[in-house]
């Protein structure tokens, strides 16, 4: 973790602000700001970024909407160690401001690695399978259309670019160079087997998870854990189960409304412009009525 100032990160009566990223602040407890094996209280704002640039303003209740979610699929994922301390946990206490939007979590060595998965085709997949007929070098049948199921979920790793810059798609082999051939297999074995699980699941309550990205770290005792956040809508595409092919993106729960109206209405030159406020409301309204179709 490197240090960073960042003026949104809220001040924590017993915690000190250690990093900030897009979107969520860590913060480490102030009696011990350099020890191993600490609590670490992970924080999720209510900011909001696409194509790799922060954009204003902020999503309402987004951090709290998001945090539950994440909670609620380390829940469906039990079998999968992963960070999440208890409450009871030898720490400072957090702070009720930021209850609902926090996770209390164990601090790992993270895999600079951005495990996706895909199981539709969408996004950029779906403009490179129109030039190359494959996904991230993944070959793919001819004939499939936007919005389509593959035949089955592929492993599209990226490489974690340092804040600012974009991240890069790289190939299974590149992963192994990068973090080893045993840890490589755990997360391409680890992150398809928890995308199934929770695409079954999803689909019992209508809903379609068509890609959504995992990110693993190490603990002191060298377990890989499933850490960050998990399956938000942040981090995966939602469709309604109910729409049909290309058309699914459009009814998304998740934020393809936000990068629908960038693309319709920004350049990608310079700073983005500033978000409606039609749009702010009906991402968040899109997020809730995730959670509740899920019953997270």
């Amino acid at each position: 973790m490197s240090e960073t100032t960042d003026t949104a990160a809220p001040s924590l009566p017993g915690w000190t602000h250690r990093y900030s990223g897009k979107v969520r602040d860590l913060y480490v407890p102030s009696d011990t700001p350099d020890a191993r094996a600490r609590p670490v209280l992970l924080v999720a704002s209510d900011r909001v970024s696409a194509f790799d640039h922060m954009l204003e303003p902020a999503i309402p209740e987004k951090g709290a909407l998001l945090t539950r979610l994440s909670r609620f699929w380390f829940a469906q994922l039990a079998d999968i160690p992963n960070h999440l301390l208890s409450a009871d946990t030898d720490a400072p206490t957090v702070p009720a401001s930021i209850a609902d939007r926090s996770m209390l979590v164990l601090e790992l060595e993270m895999f600079p690695i951005e495990c996706v998965v895909r199981g539709y085709l969408a996004g950029s997949g779906w403009i490179e399978y129109q030039e190359t007929g494959s996904v991230c070098g993944v070959p793919l049948p001819a004939g499939l259309e936007a919005g389509d199921p593959l035949p089955e979920p592929i492993y599209t790793p990226a490489f974690k670019a340092p804040q600012g810059e974009h991240d890069e798609n790289i190939t299974f082999d590149r992963t192994v160079e990068l973090v080893g051939a045993d840890a490589a297999t755990v997360l391409r074995d680890v992150a398809l087997d928890a995308y199934r699980t929770a695409a079954d699941l999803a689909r019992q309550h209508d809903v379609i998870i068509a890609d959504t990205k995992f990110e693993f770290g190490r603990d002191d005792a060298g377990v890989i854990r499933l850490a960050d956040e998990v399956l938000t809508s942040d981090s995966s595409r939602y469709w309604d189960a109910a729409a049909e092919g290309g058309s699914r993106s459009m009814v998304s729960f998740d934020k393809q409304i936000v990068r629908n109206w960038l693309r319709d209405n920004w350049d990608s030159r310079g700073v983005p412009p500033r978000l409606p406020d039609e749009i702010v409301e009906r991402t968040a309204e899109r997020y809730r009525e995730l959670i509740e179709r899920l019953g997270a």
